[in-house]
C-alpha cells in the first residue's frame, strides 16, 4: 500500500507550480486559482447565515445535500462588498484544514477562464518584499501584458474554522 504525503502549506510557500489555474476578478484585479481545488462553479444563490461568524463568512448554502460554507473574498480580502451582479458567481473549492478536506463557496464577480500557466511565468511572492502579506499568495502569474495573483486558497482560509460551520449544519 503506497501512501501519498502533502507537503504542509507553509513548506510549499512561494513554490507555485506550472499548470492550469481557474482566474476570476475581484474588482480590477484578477487572481488564479488551481483547477485541481475547484469543484465547481455555480451561479450566485440564497444563503443562509450563521450566527457569530466573521463578516466574511456569509453564511452555508445547501447543495445537493451537501451544507457548504460561503466566503465573500472581496470582505476576506479588506476589500469594499460589491453588489451582485448577474456576473457574481461561487467557486466551489476544495479546502484542506486541520487534517480534513471539505469544500467552502468563494464569492467573486466573476470567473474568467482557464489558464495554463508555466513555470517560467510565475516569479515567487517573495519577490513582493516584506511590507506585503503575501502569506497565501502561491505566486504572480505573468500572462501577456497582464498579473494574476495565485492563491493558495488553504492559507486565504487559514484560521477559519469552516469545517466546523459546514459540519455544525450538516444534516445526519
Amino acid at each position: 500500500m503506497t501512501t501519498t504525503v502533502t507537503p504542509p502549506a507553509a513548506a510549499r510557500k512561494n513554490t507555485a507550480q506550472e499548470g492550469k489555474f481557474l482566474t476570476f476578478a475581484l474588482g480590477k484585479e484578477e487572481y488564479g486559482l488551481e483547477i485541481l481545488k475547484v469543484r465547481e462553479i455555480i451561479g450566485y444563490m440564497n444563503i443562509t447565515a450563521v450566527p457569530r461568524t466573521p463578516p466574511f463568512v456569509k453564511g452555508v448554502i445547501n447543495l445537493r445535500g451537501q451544507v457548504i460554507p460561503v466566503i465573500d473574498l472581496r470582505l476576506r480580502f479588506g476589500m469594499e462588498p460589491a453588489d451582485i451582479t448577474e456576473q457574481t458567481c461561487i467557486i466551489v473549492a476544495e479546502i484542506n484544514q486541520n487534517e480534513k478536506t471539505f469544500n467552502a463557496g468563494l464569492i467573486v464577480d466573476r470567473v474568467q477562464e482557464v489558464l495554463d500557466i508555466n513555470a517560467e511565468d510565475i516569479e515567487e511572492s517573495s519577490h513582493l518584499g516584506s511590507a506585503v502579506q503575501n502569506d497565501f499568495i502561491l505566486g504572480i502569474g505573468k500572462i501577456g501584458s497582464s498579473i494574476k495573483i495565485l492563491l493558495d486558497i488553504d492559507r486565504v482560509l487559514g484560521g477559519v474554522h469552516l469545517n466546523e460551520t459546514a459540519s455544525e449544519n450538516t444534516p445526519s
